[in-house]
């Protein structure tokens, strides 16, 4: 007998081959699956908070289980699991997926075979090939399918750090720039890895096999690092930080682009999204992972906060008490700033923040009818509004980052 869900599935036009070895979840909304998508073999739909767009298709490559996701239009979820993650238009997974929440996937990204994302944000186009775990990160470049920011297989994106801690998001590309989709795109070799946190502009390729472990803030570039020379094994004591300037000031530039993306899909996406119920239930989902990142990366950067008390202890004792003005000082930095600097962070930038460049974009933007698609629209900006909205979105960035003093 074919359970209930199913068949109020089914009565909608869900096409779904094997009803009788289909999972739906009893909280699972009827109208929030459009006719016509379809749910393969042995695949789980759970969730109340699941929206599944005309065109979709699930579970073609292997079992899927999809729980609280939001997807768009066309997407293809080909086998894996799936939960509390957001995929726009066109975006796809191959089989063996694991993603989880905090991940955004924007129009045409995708990721091949045995990918894992948490805490993942793709704009347009990007692509990840096999055997990647990509977590605690953002990524952006090209300009459309066949010219498009690329990772690898076998990447890897290290989140966690000998002292134990997880503020390590790293930057690749960002917002401002990002969001106008006309940025040259960044090569991530396969077989190589970043140390998060790091920033990586536009036009980096990092050859196959390297591992990243620094900022590559020129464009164009190739890094081809020498090998490293050997070098005797030294002390190390967990919980003892060096130098924080960088860790810290990467992690405020994450979260202010996080600021600057949302106020992106407030002011502009919006209007394009929320034009059917299936739009809008991506649109909200797309902010709530952004609210929920944020949140992770302010709680990240708090933890590293509450350990530079025992960084400074143990040092003391390491060197007798005598501390050197630098790293030390910037960890007593930390300290003083944080309180003042983590209700900056989750507040967010004032309302007005780029009011002048933002409301010079958002006058070309409205001239736009709302039937076109987002990449049409953005492709068709000209350049005085697209200097216009990057320099809104740059505005929100500095005004979230620019809180910590370097010491």
């Amino acid at each position: 007998m074919i359970p209930e869900p199913v068949q109020a599935l089914l009565q909608r036009g869900v096409v779904i081959p094997c009803p009788e070895s289909t999972e739906i979840g009893n909280e699972v909304r009827p109208e929030r699956v459009a006719p016509g998508v379809v749910i393969h073999s042995s695949s789980k739909i759970l969730g109340e908070q699941t929206s599944i767009g005309p065109g979709c298709e699930i579970g073609s490559e292997q079992p899927a289980t999809v729980e609280n996701c939001q997807l768009g239009q066309r997407v293809a979820l080909k086998g894996g699991y799936f939960s509390g993650a957001t995929f726009l238009d066109d975006s796809n997974m191959g089989s063996g997926a694991h993603v989880r929440p905090g991940t955004l996937l924007e129009e045409e990204a995708n990721g091949a075979h045995a990918v894992g994302f948490k805490q993942t944000l793709f704009f347009p186009f990007v692509t990840a090939g096999s055997l990647i775990n990509f977590c605690d990160a953002f990524m952006a470049g090209g300009t459309s399918r066949k010219n498009h920011s690329e990772i690898g297989s076998s990447y890897i994106h290290f989140n966690f750090t000998p002292h134990q801690d997880k503020a390590t998001p790293s930057l690749i590309g960002d917002v401002p720039h990002g969001v106008m989709l006309d940025q040259p795109p960044i090569f991530l070799g396969g077989q190589g890895g970043l140390i998060g946190p790091v920033r990586i502009t536009y036009g980096t390729v990092i050859p196959a096999g390297v591992i990243c472990r620094q900022d590559l803030l020129e464009r164009g570039k190739l890094f081809a690092p020498a090998p490293p020379a050997f070098r005797e094994p030294e002390a190390f004591a967990i919980g003892m930080y060096r130098g924080i300037n960088r860790i810290v000031t990467n992690n405020v530039i994450y979260i202010g682009n996080l600021w600057a993306l949302k106020a992106w899909y407030q002011f502009v996406r919006k209007r394009l999204m929320c034009t059917t119920p299936f739009g809008e239930a991506v649109y909200l989902g797309a902010l709530g992972q952004l609210d929920t990142i944020t949140a992770e990366r302010v709680k990240r950067l708090k933890e590293l906060a509450d350990k530079m008390h025992l960084s400074l202890t143990k040092a003391r004792s390491a060197l007798a008490g005598v501390l050197p003005a630098v790293p030390y000082a910037q960890q007593q930095a930390l300290i003083d700033q944080w309180p003042k600097m983590e209700a900056h962070l989750l507040q967010g930038p004032a309302p007005d923040t780029g009011k002048a460049p933002r409301d010079t974009f958002l006058a070309e933007w409205e001239k736009i009818g709302t039937g076109t698609t987002y990449l049409k629209a953005v492709g068709g900006l000209d350049a005085k509004a697209r200097t216009a909205g990057t320099a809104w979105l740059q505005a929100i960035v500095d005004a979230v980052a620019g809180l910590w003093k370097n010491v």
